[in-house]
């Protein structure tokens, strides 16, 4: 492949993962079963990063392994509902247009695992997006590092990637206890101690302690926030996760925290002040089936004005909108869009200046961006507006 036998991407791709191997001291390549692709919002590439991505396309590059994309800029129907810029929806749709001749999945999801991309237990497999890394090596017990956008492309060309970090044995290990002393009775709630956690770790695996039972809508949040304030890619759950029980004899040693109610409540007024008139947030990572149940039985009878955004996938849209879902929130002045967050869409080109969310990773990512924020739990966020 490295000679050019198999195309001019695949050969310089190639030389990507020989690269990046090295600077790792990685012993060799390994094959991947499937590839999650970041890097897909026109928001982030802009002209250069589109222009990398046709030239690879142009080169012949083609997925020869299940590879799904990452979050769009904007809902690839009803972007102009959005009021996203036509300029940028040209652009948007060049990307996937690229992503496509290569053979991509068009998901536009960051949680391919609810949209049918499921890897196996102890799988080698190249995702990028940090929250989706932290739940296939943490909740499916699946191998990746944190990989990026260029990366996950040469894997998924290549079918190959890198063995080193977070797919050997011995750095799966936890290097810090967490013991959890807080009342963990909401999605926010888990979202509040992946956000403290990671401030407090960094990139440290950690091992956790008295999580109790954690929904997969739990653990999602769990690790999105986790992955947001402190880059962790992998945690572990007592009683929770796949590798955990395995883990226990690693334990010895390791510096022990505690987070306790106090830490979350601190946690959750960092992001929140008064509020006008915000955008209600929710989807960040994608909602799932479940939550947009339970946004839909707390709509009822209410008009929010068009303030209510809800992010998922196709694949759970289409679920939910057979279920009644989606007419339910839409029958309440609410928005259901696929394909895109607020994390990657053009906010401010859109006016918007005011978010709610229940997401510590779109809190984190909303002040960033200049955004006044609020935290809340679904339910809280939504009987705001009666």
């Amino acid at each position: 492949m490295l000679g050019g036998e198999e195309g001019p991407a695949a050969a310089k791709l190639l030389e990507l993962l020989v690269a990046l191997g090295e600077v790792f001291g990685a012993e060799r390549l390994v094959p991947v079963e499937s590839a999650h692709i970041s890097g897909v919002s026109y928001k982030n590439l802009g002209e250069a990063g589109l222009g990398w991505l046709v030239e690879q396309a142009d080169l012949g590059a083609r997925a020869r392994i299940r590879a799904t994309l990452n979050p769009a800029g904007m809902d690839m129907e009803f972007w102009r509902e959005m009021g996203v810029p036509e300029e940028f929806a040209e652009g948007q749709r060049r990307v996937l247009a690229a992503f496509e001749r290569m053979g991509v999945e068009p998901t536009c999801t960051c949680t391919p695992y609810l949209a049918g991309h499921v890897p196996g237990f102890g799988s080698q497999i190249a995702w990028a997006e940090s929250s989706a890394v932290c739940f296939s090596n943490s909740v499916i017990g699946a191998r990746t590092n944190r990989e990026s956008g260029p990366t996950t492309i040469a894997s998924a060309v290549t079918g190959l990637a890198a063995l080193y970090g977070f797919r050997l044995d011995e750095n799966r290990r936890p290097g810090a206890v967490v013991e959890v002393e807080a009342d963990l009775d909401t999605v926010m709630a888990y979202s509040a101690l992946g956000y403290v956690t990671g401030k407090r770790l960094g990139t440290t695996v950690p091992y956790f302690k008295g999580l109790g039972s954690p929904s997969l809508e739990a653990k999602k949040a769990l690790g999105a926030a986790c992955a947001t304030s402190g880059g962790i890619a992998l945690w572990h759950g007592e009683g929770v996760t796949p590798e955990a029980e395995a883990m226990k004899g690693h334990l010895a040693g390791l510096e022990r925290l505690t987070v306790t109610a106090g830490d979350v409540e601190e946690a959750v007024a960092r992001f929140t002040g008064p509020l006008d008139d915000p955008i209600i947030a929710l989807g960040c990572p994608h909602s799932s089936l479940e939550e947009l149940g339970e946004i839909a039985g707390l709509v009822g009878g209410r008009n929010f004005g068009g303030r209510l955004w809800v992010f998922t996938s196709r694949s759970v849209y289409s679920r939910a909108e057979e279920a009644g879902h989606v007419g339910a929130i839409r029958a309440a002045g609410g928005r259901v869009f696929r394909d895109t967050c607020m994390v990657v869409a053009p906010l401010k080109e859109m006016g918007w200046t005011e978010v709610a969310t229940n997401s510590f990773k779109a809190g984190h990512y909303m002040t960033s961006m200049g955004m006044r924020t609020r935290m809340g739990t679904i339910r809280e966020l939504l009987g705001a507006r009666q």
